[in-house]
């Protein structure tokens, strides 16, 4: 649908049957003209020579009358000026020559509001007016006293009427203009309104980020002054001791496992570093996401020796770094407690990629249970508390579907809008 301001409504109409008038205008002078020169020749008794130079002249009218036509409402006041002296001058000499043009000399008045502007229009009436009244007294011009007075008298009366008709026609396109004047400085004034409250709408949402991205920041310095004095400092004694640990033993059996339990700690100051840093999940820094899950999946299964597969479905798509870090926690917490809980021989991981959301479902073949555990767990973690906050955090939920015997389904699902940026 073609958009339209205010003004172009209202102004249609006027234009629509400004154009109707311009043509109609042009088609009565044609028509007219042709048809009072049919009849002049009729009256003169055929095409004889006076037939014949009549003919040239109101044909010499019709030629003159194109300019008018194509020029009207684009040619300067000197070049209108022109053609309406010289559209005049024709119309005179055929009155002149035969008074029966007068039927065709009226539609000067209709020329005269077309392409005269101002006083002028009041000097073309008279011209106008003047070649009607030779028509009406007979033509060619008498020097007698009557003749003069009956004359004058004539034009004094076409004048006074076209000048009463045409200042009520004009009145009103003046007034019609003063109107589309004050439509288009409302139009302009709504448009500057319009720009002024977008601008604000901009500003509004340039101080919600900002206020938005300062929230975060000092968020997170706290939860890295946190984790620096708390976190990051416990792992690095863990690291110390199971060092200390592995040489006290001198390559006993659980060795092994001790290796595996100095990774996971290095892993995790690892994580803690980067969480100050305000960095994302370094298995994230160089992998997207699908990528990421399974990494984890792998390392995963080959820490607890039971199988996970990954599988991802729709068209992987970049999203928010916030988002990715909620799935990616998500899936760790979900394997964490499969391998504490569940009792499972195999773990299945989906990433579903849709066009408004992605969504991770994590499915164990384990025991199940009945109600929830407990939002705090005995390790001292939060457990599916701290998942849904996460979610929760970013505009995502999660679900949990689990029976006795039946294993247990946890699904997280983000927006794809939220990584807009949007508050």
């Amino acid at each position: 649908m073609t958009d339209c301001t205010a003004t172009d409504l209202v102004n249609e109409p006027f234009a629509f049957w400004n154009r109707r008038a311009r043509l109609a205008i042009r088609l009565l002078s044609y028509g007219l003209l042709a048809l009072v020169t049919i009849a002049d020749v009729a009256i003169r008794g055929g095409f004889t020579a006076h037939a014949r130079a009549d003919v040239v002249l109101a044909a010499a009218s019709a030629a003159w009358m194109v300019p008018l036509s194509l020029w009207s409402g684009t040619a300067g006041p000197v070049r209108r000026a022109v053609f309406f002296v010289g559209l005049i001058a024709l119309t005179a000499a055929l009155v002149i020559r035969s008074p029966i043009y007068g039927f065709w000399g009226f539609t000067g008045y209709f020329w005269v509001g077309q392409i005269m502007y101002g006083r002028a229009r009041y000097v073309g009436l008279v011209a106008v007016a003047a070649c009607e009244a030779l028509s009406q007294t007979g033509g060619a011009p008498k020097l007698d006293a009557g003749a003069l007075t009956l004359y004058l008298a004539a034009l004094a009366i076409n004048a006074g009427v076209s000048f009463a008709i045409s200042r009520s026609w004009w009145a009103g396109e003046m007034q019609s203009e003063r109107r589309r004047q004050a439509i288009d400085r409302l139009t302009e004034t709504n448009r500057r309104l319009a720009e002024t409250l977008a601008e604000n709408r901009a500003l509004q949402q340039q101080l919600v980020t900002q206020a938005r991205e300062a929230g975060i920041s000092e968020e997170r310095q706290r939860m890295a002054r946190e984790i620096h004095d708390t976190l990051a400092q416990g792992l690095t004694g863990i690291i110390t001791q199971l060092q200390a640990a592995v040489q006290a033993t001198g390559g006993r059996a659980h060795e092994r496992h001790i290796d595996a339990a100095i990774d996971l700690a290095r892993e995790s100051l690892s994580e803690a570093r980067r969480s100050v840093n305000a960095l994302a999940p370094s298995v994230l820094t160089h992998a997207r996401l699908p990528e990421a899950i399974g990494h984890v999946a792998a390392r995963w299964s080959e820490l607890h020796g039971i199988a996970a597969a990954v599988t991802t479905t729709g068209e992987p798509c970049t999203i928010a770094p916030e988002l990715e870090v909620a799935l990616l926690r998500t899936a760790q917490e979900a394997l964490a407690n499969v391998a504490k809980h569940a009792r499972a021989t195999r773990v299945g991981l989906t990433l579903s990629y849709m066009e408004d959301q992605v969504t991770l479902d994590v499915r164990d073949d384990g025991i199940g249970f009945l109600t929830p555990p407990a939002p705090v767990r005995e390790d001292g973690g939060f457990g599916l508390a701290a998942m849904r906050q996460r979610l929760d955090g970013v505009s995502g939920h999660l679900e949990i579907e689990s029976e006795p015997d039946g294993g247990t389904a946890v699904s997280a699902t983000v927006p794809v809008f939220v990584a807009s940026g949007a508050p």
